[in-house]
């Protein structure tokens, strides 16, 4: 059996380093607070902003929860988002997904003002990813490059099959592999044969939200697997690749207790800078003002 890639202990070494900072900004006068919108009507949703919640209390972080109904139109949430964007207390906002059909996820996530945009799925977080320059990138790309980086299995040169191009894990994702200096492949949805480019690949990272996606019979004893995937079943949670898939690798990360738990802390971390970025914004601001005064 390969290993397996737990990270509750990783998890445990980044709650201590954020309570540490969060104890700083505390005693800096500073109350790191995040604001979480959910639309009614998706109970995993739901569930996953209680867990974020139990968590950011154990971190010291004041979380706001608004719950409004399915029904809200596109303008009303608007609004809502403009408030929290506009109040000086909330240092990060985010807006849980999937929403409701008539709502336009893309416009909404876009509304988050950049330097309270937690989840990074504002066009200016999408594009100092793509960039490398500061922003707040997306939470689960990160959470696969660090997973690797803490087992041990470094991406510069390696052959690295990724599959899945979504908005919000696959796409910076891959900025974030190339910035490591791997060989990339992209599969998606057209890719006619996943196992013969998966025959050459050193890691692996699925991204793509299906059920047994990845068998045994296309999976290799040299490969690394990272499962990002989510999908909910009867039993739970599970990811894109069958259970039995752990025989035949070198390493690969559960699902649960892989991917997702890094993810949540990485938005803990994603919010201790939206602060520092706000801090930074409000003394350029107010050198500007003193540099008009004093002309």
């Amino acid at each position: 059996m390969g290993k397996l890639l737990q990270t509750k202990g990783m998890a445990k070494q980044i709650s201590g380093h954020l309570i540490a900072e969060i104890k700083r900004m505390k005693e800096d006068g500073i109350d790191p607070t995040i604001a979480v919108l959910i639309v009614q009507g998706d109970p995993a949703s739901e569930c996953y902003a209680k867990v974020k919640q139990r968590i950011a209390r154990q971190l010291g972080i004041r979380y706001l929860l608004t719950s409004v109904h399915s029904k809200i139109t596109e303008t009303e949430l608007l609004e809502k988002i403009k408030w929290l964007n506009r109040c000086p207390s909330i240092h990060g906002i985010i807006l849980e997904l999937p929403l409701p059909k008539h709502l336009n996820a893309k416009k909404m996530a876009s509304a988050i003002a950049p330097e309270k945009d937690v989840d990074g799925l504002s066009p200016t977080n999408k594009l100092a990813c793509l960039t490398g320059d500061e922003g707040l990138y997306s939470a689960t790309p990160q959470s696969c490059i660090r997973i690797l980086d803490h087992f041990g299995y470094p991406l510069k040169g390696k052959n690295v099959v990724l599959i899945g191009c979504g908005e919000t894990v696959g796409k910076p994702l891959v900025q974030l592999l190339l910035r490591a200096n791997a060989t990339l492949t992209v599969c998606h949805a057209y890719t006619t044969d996943l196992k013969d480019h998966i025959a050459n690949a050193d890691i692996l990272i699925t991204a793509v939200g299906k059920k047994d996606l990845i068998t045994s019979d296309m999976v290799h004893h040299d490969l690394v697997i990272v499962d990002a995937g989510i999908n909910e079943t009867e039993g739970g949670i599970v990811g894109d690749v069958k259970p039995e898939v752990s025989e035949f690798v070198k390493a690969f990360t559960p699902v649960p207790g892989g991917v997702g738990k890094i993810t949540t802390m990485i938005l803990f971390e994603n919010l201790v800078k939206a602060v520092q970025l706000q801090e930074n914004k409000k003394s350029i601001e107010k050198r500007e003002v003193q540099r008009s005064e004093s002309l």
